[in-house]
């Protein structure tokens, strides 16, 4: 049974993304988990740390190593992360005389913090040229409609007559401004989380913060100290989410409620009825109306999310991994549906 509609057998056929579901999924997770490993032995090899034949037969163990996931589950349930169950079967690949060198000065939460960072990245970039697709569309709809004559409404009453491209270009212009929010925030939130036990990287001596750099060069990160139980990042991220999402449906609002007028925008392909075959439903504005209210919901819980105990919670921490991934698979979907609506639009405007 699929309990998240987001990757449910058919409630996905509404909610899904098939290319979220891949750059944040289980293969792309544990792939990004190597990288780090690797990195992270590279990069202690370099500062001579650790013998430079370990990191070689650390990264010739890794290279396409497949966890047991069925293992991992039961760590999970044991230790409350993957890491130590993974970090195990690592060392049993690497094998004497290298296996102790993997790992050597990291903890858990580096690797889940850093892989998670490193899935974001192509997660940016798709949202990045959907931003710019779709503002592509909006511009091709106000060459089209934009001179239409609309009705223009304030508290959902008849006000006074404005042109279609009015109404096209409130749904056009935030998006602009969310590409720039989008650029904006990408130094702060694509950056390395190495910190060891407790922040302090005490078991590299005074090479922690050398190690830190040059691993972050090789993952393509900005270098930045141990942020483990500073959430703002990952807070700012959720906002930027809930605000394109609250974006996003208000143009599904509208549309469902140009729909209902009836005469005001003609729609193609929309959704059948079990009970009346003569409806044709606005069913992919609705549901852009409903994604932005699900990620203004999440919002609060990645706030509640910022309140980190000492050195690490692992409360708060494990609260992101419900909400976090949920908000990016719904920014995802709506994206998608705003691009397949804006093609089933036939007229604005009278």
């Amino acid at each position: 049974m699929a309990v998240s509609p987001f990757d449910h057998p058919f409630l996905s056929g509404l909610f899904g993304d098939k290319e979220i579901e891949a750059l944040l999924g289980i293969d792309a997770e544990i792939d990004a988990m190597l990288q780090f490993e690797i990195a992270l032995a590279e990069a202690e090899a370099e500062a001579g740390l650790i013998p430079a034949e370990a990191a070689s037969a650390i990264a010739k163990a890794l290279a396409g190593f497949k966890p047991d996931t069925a293992a991992l589950r039961s760590g999970m349930a044991r230790d409350g992360v993957a890491v130590p169950e993974l970090v195990r079967q690592m060392r049993e690949k690497v094998g004497a005389p290298h296996a102790d060198r993997l790992h050597f000065g990291a903890t858990s939460q580096d690797v889940i913090d850093t892989a998670f960072v490193l899935r974001l990245k192509p997660v940016l970039d798709l949202f990045d040229r959907r931003l710019a697709e779709l503002t592509e569309r909006f511009d091709q709809l106000d060459k089209r409609f934009g001179k239409n004559p609309l009705m223009g409404r304030t508290r959902m009453q008849a006000a006074i007559e404005i042109s279609a491209g009015a109404r096209i270009r409130s749904w056009r212009d935030p998006l602009v401004r969310h590409r720039a929010r989008l650029e904006a925030v990408r130094p702060s939130l694509l950056t390395i989380q190495f910190g060891g036990a407790a922040g302090t990287l005490d078991k590299l001596g005074g090479k922690g913060e050398a190690i830190r750099a040059a691993m972050a060069q090789r993952l393509g990160l900005v270098d930045v100290p141990q942020w483990q139980s500073q959430r703002d990042g990952m807070a700012e991220f959720a906002s930027f989410l809930s605000l394109l999402t609250g974006s996003l449906a208000k143009f599904g609002q509208d549309v469902a409620l140009l729909a209902q007028a009836g005469d005001e925008i003609a729609l193609s392909g929309g959704g059948s009825s079990s009970a009346m075959p003569h409806k044709q439903n606005p069913v992919a504005a609705e549901t852009l109306v409903t994604l932005g209210r699900f990620n203004a919901t999440q919002l609060s819980g990645m706030h509640h999310a910022l309140i980190h105990e000492q050195e690490r919670s692992g409360s708060a921490w494990s609260l992101e991994w419900l909400i976090l991934p949920q908000m990016i698979a719904a920014a995802g979907s709506a994206l998608r549906l705003a691009a397949a609506l804006t093609g089933r639009i036939d007229r604005v405007g009278a």
